[in-house]
């Protein structure tokens, strides 16, 4: 299944003749939703478990029956390949009860059977580790802390048993300035550099939602014009800039009620109160902090009664004292909001998600191999930019430049397997992200497991990828916010 796509990305020629990879001794670890274990995708030839482990963060420990979370961690349950096949040998009924790991959305099933499924997959050799992420407490940290905790066991875990180790992110929000600063990126970009890593994460689907803008303050102001749909029952605004650039801001409700936010005047962390309409304005005025100079203005958005005031809501920024006058602005991701609300005049690149914006990940976006054509719902990147100080022959600085994303992966009319059995089609920067994962075990088992390069993780999985890519016949310049510098995948 997927033999199109596979073939396109050059996935084809090396797994049915030689070198014949499959991503044997190499894992790939798929945190998201969980897993159907018991489908065929996830056995091997003799019907036991290619699972090393599951790890449910969502469940609670239970030592006086021996459920007990990894060595180390304090929340979850760890399933082990042989508590797995225990399972699998008691049938789904009574084997459920055993190992009681389940997958509601399905999302993480299909993620894990595009990476390494037996029959849908890119590396069907390779070793599954299921991490299902949990939900947070009332007293507890975000999901955010767990997402890192299930990061530093994969790659921590794959030290232990001397394995290399690929982590699949198929999700990511819309909250951060996305310039790679935020304490998550920076921790991905710290554990990419544990033993013999590559972090692989999709790029979105926010690209076509209209949920960013973005635009420069000169000498006058500038409005921003956002379309508020029906129902909406609440709704939040981000607003980065630099921190050295002040304005004030107007916001203007669908019925023409205006409240000015002197924000030259706020203190920082200062939270002020309006209500427009029936709508009550949240204005959070934000700070630098000591890994991120940019500083974040947020509006919440709060219903008087059941929703908010539906229509054209204006922002209107005011210069006080600009150096670069950038700015912007970001809505929640579209699964939250109605499709009616957006921004008027969105501006679709630096729509990849967080984490993909994290620097030493392996960002991914979608194409749609049928029509070699872009996906318009991938998430677009940008360029870091900046000058190492030195300068070229002309006398002007030299600027190093990383793009994002890295690289375009099939992603639309994906075939995936669905819990309980069967298989669907579906479409996403979820289900490209796994064929890129897919491909570094491929290279990582050439490389590392056969000895021809033990180096090969890291920046250098990236680089390889990238220098085997090709561009789409559509777009002639590169880099590029939809394929970053190289193009589509089409080499392993």
């Amino acid at each position: 299944m997927n033999d199109l796509e596979k073939a396109q990305s050059c996935i084809m020629q090396v797994v049915q003749q030689e070198p014949y990879l499959t991503g044997e001794n190499v894992i790939v670890a798929v945190l998201d939703s969980g897993i159907d274990y018991f489908l065929p995708e996830f056995r091997d030839a003799s019907g036991q478990t290619r699972i090393l482990a599951i790890w449910d963060q969502t469940q609670q420990p239970d030592e006086a029956q021996g459920r007990m979370p990894p060595p180390g961690y304090r929340e979850g349950i760890l399933y082990t390949r042989e508590m797995i096949n225990e399972a699998l040998a008691l049938g789904r009924e009574n084997g459920q009860k055993l190992v009681p790991v389940f997958d509601i959305s399905g999302h993480g099933t299909a993620v894990a059977g595009v990476a390494a499924g037996t029959g849908t997959g890119v590396a069907p050799g390779a070793d599954l580790l299921i991490i299902k992420l949990g939900n947070p407490q009332a007293d507890s940290f975000p999901r955010t802390t767990q997402l890192m905790r299930g990061i530093n066991y994969a790659v921590n875990l794959g030290v232990e048993l001397g394995k290399p180790v690929v982590v699949n992110l198929s999700f990511g929000n819309t909250y951060g300035d996305h310039q790679g600063n935020s304490l998550l990126e920076r921790f991905i970009d710290n554990a990419s550099e544990i033993g013999r890593s590559v972090i692989v994460v999709g790029s979105g689907n926010e690209g076509a939602s209209g949920g960013h803008t973005a635009g420069i303050v000169q000498n006058t102001s500038r409005e921003v014009e956002l379309a508020v749909g029906d129902y909406e029952t609440g709704l939040s605004i981000q607003l980065w800039k630099f921190y050295q650039d002040v304005f004030n801001l107007v916001i203007v409700s669908p019925g023409g009620q205006r409240t000015t936010l002197e924000l030259s005047e706020l203190r920082e962390a200062e939270a002020v109160r309006r209500m427009l309409e029936q709508t009550q304005l949240l204005c959070y005025l934000g700070k630098p902090l000591p890994y991120n100079a940019q500083q974040e203005i947020f509006i919440d958005m709060i219903p008087g009664d059941l929703y908010l005031n539906s229509g054209v809501w204006r922002l209107e920024l005011q210069p006080v004292s600009l150096m670069t006058g950038e700015y912007r602005m970001y809505l929640p991701g579209y699964a939250a909001r109605s499709a009616a609300t957006r921004f008027f005049l969105p501006t679709p690149d630096m729509t990849i998600t967080i984490p993909s914006t994290a620097r030493r990940v392996i960002t991914v976006g979608a194409y749609d191999v049928s029509r070699r054509s872009y996906a318009d719902f991938s998430g677009r990147g940008y360029v870091y930019s900046y000058s190492d100080g030195r300068t070229d022959t002309a006398g002007g600085r030299q600027i190093i430049a990383d793009v994002k994303p890295d690289i375009a992966a099939p992603g639309v009319n994906i075939t995936v397997p669905i819990p309980n059995g069967g298989y669907e089609k579906v479409s996403g920067t979820s289900f490209a992200t796994p064929f890129v994962s897919g491909a570094a075990a491929l290279l990582m088992e050439w490389g590392i497991i056969r000895g021809n390069d033990p180096f090969l993780y890291g920046e250098k999985v990236k680089a390889y990828l990238s220098r085997g890519a090709r561009p789409l016949p559509a777009l002639e310049e590169y880099p590029n916010p939809q394929l970053g510098a190289d193009g589509i995948i089409v080499s392993s």
